[in-house]
């Protein structure tokens, strides 16, 4: 045989090798443990940190999306989300509970560029420990690790709930919007962004998509995805948002960074030298899924959703003035 049949042999040996690895390795979710455990290795290494900075999250590149750079892409991105959640204009002090912090990116900016008392959670105890690391003395900003399942919190106790990219992880979506809004004081702002699923009782997926979603599901610990249609009502079904759940459709803007972060690993080859052998097959091992994320928001299968509600004055408030629309008749005139 010649060098070059020998050559593409070996070649289609690795493939077929590489993607029963793929496969027989998924991360799938079997409890908050395993969620948790994912993040804690992702942390440990530190490769995830190396290319994705100390964002674990996408970035914004404008409308219409321009060239950025991926870190100050995601910086920006909070930004625009403290914008858009209209809370830049809200006094010192204001309390905010950051539910999936990571490695506390967010919460710095936070407490650094507007003066909030932040409060970072997160499941996973070695994403804690770095956070605290990377957090300057003096900033008003702490760290726990906490179930955003089952917060620790009492009833109304902060200001803002805000959480970036952390719903997918959640195993029930009613409970997990119930909490973010039971934290809540009356009055007070929550801003979730989040990667969504279409809304397939309108649209069911089709041969393809169900391979997809299975495969984004299973290989980043996550349980399911909502809709912004289904969590928007998941929001408005625990009878504490006051009006209505104001949403947004953030996918082009957040689009260019699935490619961006797989150019990381090509713009920084240091990273091979830093994390050797091991690290490079880790970073390889997920550019699969980066490369089916991009398909799935490209192709509208995933949207990313953008969601704002105001806390209402009280549950029992609420429901009375709902008693009310519904049964004009009853009042007394």
């Amino acid at each position: 045989m010649s060098t070059l049949l020998y050559s593409v042999i070996g070649f289609l040996m690795l493939l077929v090798i590489g993607i029963a690895a793929y496969f027989l390795t998924a991360r799938k979710y079997q409890s908050s443990s395993t969620v948790a455990n994912s993040y804690d290795q992702w942390t440990l290494d530190g490769i995830l940190e190396f290319y994705w900075g100390e964002h674990i999250h996408l970035g914004h590149y404008g409308s219409p999306p321009r060239r950025k750079d991926f870190l100050a892409a995601k910086s920006d991105f909070v930004h625009e989300m403290v914008k858009w959640g209209g809370i830049e204009k809200l006094p010192h002090g204001t309390t905010v509970l950051d539910v999936g912090c990571g490695i506390g990116g967010s919460s710095r900016i936070l407490a650094r560029d507007y003066g909030f008392a932040v409060t970072g959670i997160t499941i996973s105890p070695q994403q804690v420990n770095r956070a605290q690391e990377l957090t300057p003395d003096g900033l008003n900003v702490q760290f726990a690790v906490d179930d955003a399942m089952a917060l620790s919190f009492p009833d109304a106790s902060f200001d803002v709930v805000w959480s970036i990219e952390a719903g997918p992880h959640m195993p029930d979506k009613a409970v997990f919007a119930r909490e973010l809004m039971r934290v809540l004081k009356p009055g007070g702002v929550l801003v979730v962004a989040d990667w969504n699923q279409r809304d397939d009782r309108q649209k069911p997926l089709n041969f393809w998509e169900k391979p997809v979603m299975r495969q984004l599901l299973e290989q980043w610990s996550h349980p399911a995805f909502s809709s912004i249609e289904g969590f928007s009502e998941l929001l408005a079904e625990t009878e504490l948002v006051e009006g209505e759940v104001i949403t947004a459709d953030w996918t082009q803007e957040t689009l260019p960074s699935w490619f961006d972060s797989i150019w990381q690993g090509i713009a920084r080859p240091e990273g091979l030298v830093r994390f050797g052998l091991s690290g490079f097959i880790k970073s390889v091992r997920e550019v699969p899924t980066l490369l089916l994320m991009r398909l799935a928001f490209g192709a509208l299968l995933c949207r990313f959703g953008m969601f704002r509600a105001v806390r209402a004055n009280s549950r029992t408030e609420l429901m009375d003035r709902n008693f009310a629309n519904q049964n004009p008749s009853s009042l007394v005139r």
